[in-house]
C-alpha cells in the first residue's frame, strides 16, 4: 500500500467514525412485508424460493405505470414534485414520493438522480445544477424512508438498508418502481431522450431500473458492486446493519436472498439493449469494494453492453470530494449530455 492510498484510507475512516448517530436495528426476517407469513416456519426456504422466483419474473415485480395523483408545485429552488408510490409500505408518510424538478427550457432530454443512502433534501443539488448548465432537465428523486419520506423518530439508517431482510426487500422495490413511475411521469411532459444518474445504493437502484425499462438511453452510476448483501457484509459503513444479521444468515445465504435488489442477476439484459453506460469507481473505497466492482465490470462487458469506465484513486467518501468530485462530474456531465441532447 503506498502512501497515496494510505492516505484516502484514513480520510474513509475519519469520514464514517465522525458519523456518531448510527442506530443498530433488530434483525428480522421481515416475511410480512413481501407477500410471507410473519411466523412462517421454515423463513430460509421461504426466502429461497422467494429470491428465485422473484428474479425469474422481475418485470411484474417491478412494473410501474405511470402516476394519476402527480403534483407539480413551485419551490425554493425548482419545483416540487409528489404523486404516490406503486409500491405500499406500513408508513403513509413513506408511500408519498417527493422530487425536485429542474426543466431546461426548450429541451427534450432528462435525467433522473439518485442520491446515496442517508441523503437529505439538499443533497446532490451541485449535480443537478450542473446538468441543467448542460442543457438537460433534472428530476431528482427522494428515495424511501429519506428526508420528507422519514418514519418519525428515524433520524438516519433508515429501513432502505437494515436488518430486517424483508423490509429491506420491499424498500428497495419501492426506490425502482418509483424511478420508473418518474419515468412515465416524465414522458407525460414530452421527454423522450431519458437517462439515469445515481450514487452508491442510487447507483444499485438506477442500474436495476436501467435494465428493466429500455426508455433509459443513458446511465452513470457512481460506485458499483455486484450483489447488496455483498456491499452489506463487507462495506466499512454498514457493518451496524450485517452485525445484528449474521447470527442468522450466511455470506451466501443473504447474497441469495437480497438477489432481487441486486444489480448483478439483470446484467445480461443490457447486453443488447442499446444502452450507453458510465460507471465510475473509487480504486480504494472500503464500502463497494473493487474486487466485487471489477466482477460487475467484467460481467457486463462481457455481454457485449455498451459500457465505458473511470476508475479514480479514491475512495466512498472521498468521490464528492475535490478534486475526484470535479473528474467525476465532468465525465458523467458530459456523457449524459452527448448521448441524450
Amino acid at each position: 500500500m503506498n502512501s497515496f492510498e494510505r492516505m484516502i484510507r484514513r480520510y474513509e475512516h475519519s469520514r464514517w467514525s465522525a458519523e456518531d448517530n448510527r442506530s443498530s436495528r433488530k434483525f428480522g426476517w421481515g416475511l410480512e412485508y413481501i407477500g410471507g407469513p410473519a411466523n412462517h416456519p421454515d423463513p430460509h426456504a421461504f426466502l429461497d424460493r422467494f429470491a428465485e422466483e422473484t428474479v425469474a419474473s422481475s418485470d411484474r415485480w417491478f412494473a410501474a405505470g405511470a402516476p394519476e395523483d402527480a403534483r407539480l408545485e413551485p419551490g425554493a429552488e425548482g419545483q416540487v414534485l409528489t404523486f404516490s408510490s406503486a409500491v405500499e409500505s406500513p408508513w403513509p408518510e413513506n408511500n408519498v414520493v417527493w422530487g425536485r424538478y429542474f426543466p431546461a427550457l426548450g429541451s427534450r432530454a432528462a435525467v433522473i438522480v439518485l442520491p446515496q443512502w442517508n441523503a437529505g433534501w439538499e443533497s446532490q443539488m451541485g449535480v443537478c445544477r450542473w446538468l441543467n448548465r448542460l442543457g438537460l432537465s433534472v428530476l431528482k428523486l427522494t428515495l424511501p424512508y429519506h428526508d420528507r419520506r422519514a418514519v418519525a423518530g428515524i433520524e438516519r439508517d433508515n429501513y432502505l438498508v437494515g436488518p430486517n431482510i424483508g423490509l429491506t426487500l420491499q424498500a428497495n422495490r419501492q426506490a425502482i418502481t418509483d424511478v420508473r413511475r418518474a419515468l412515465r411521469w416524465l414522458e407525460g411532459r414530452g421527454y423522450r431522450r431519458l437517462g439515469v444518474l445515481g450514487a452508491s445504493i442510487g447507483s444499485a437502484i438506477a442500474c436495476i431500473v436501467t435494465a428493466h425499462d429500455p426508455a433509459v438511453r443513458a446511465g452513470a452510476y457512481l460506485h458499483v458492486s455486484t450483489y447488496f448483501g455483498e456491499v452489506v457484509r463487507t462495506g466499512m459503513t454498514t457493518m451496524h446493519v450485517w452485525e445484528p444479521m449474521q447470527a442468522h444468515v450466511s455470506a451466501e445465504q443473504i447474497r441469495r436472498y437480497w438477489a432481487p435488489i441486486s444489480p448483478y442477476p439483470y446484467v445480461d439484459r443490457l447486453g443488447d439493449s442499446g444502452q450507453k453506460l458510465l460507471m465510475i469507481m473509487g480504486r480504494y473505497d472500503p464500502t463497494f469494494w473493487p474486487e466485487f466492482t471489477e466482477e460487475m465490470f467484467a460481467k457486463i462487458q462481457s455481454t457485449g453492453a455498451d459500457l465505458e469506465i473511470l476508475r479514480l484513486p479514491c475512495g466512498h467518501y472521498s468521490l464528492d470530494r475535490p478534486p475526484f468530485s470535479m473528474m467525476a462530474g465532468l465525465r458523467f456531465g458530459f456523457f449524459l449530455r452527448d448521448r441524450l441532447l
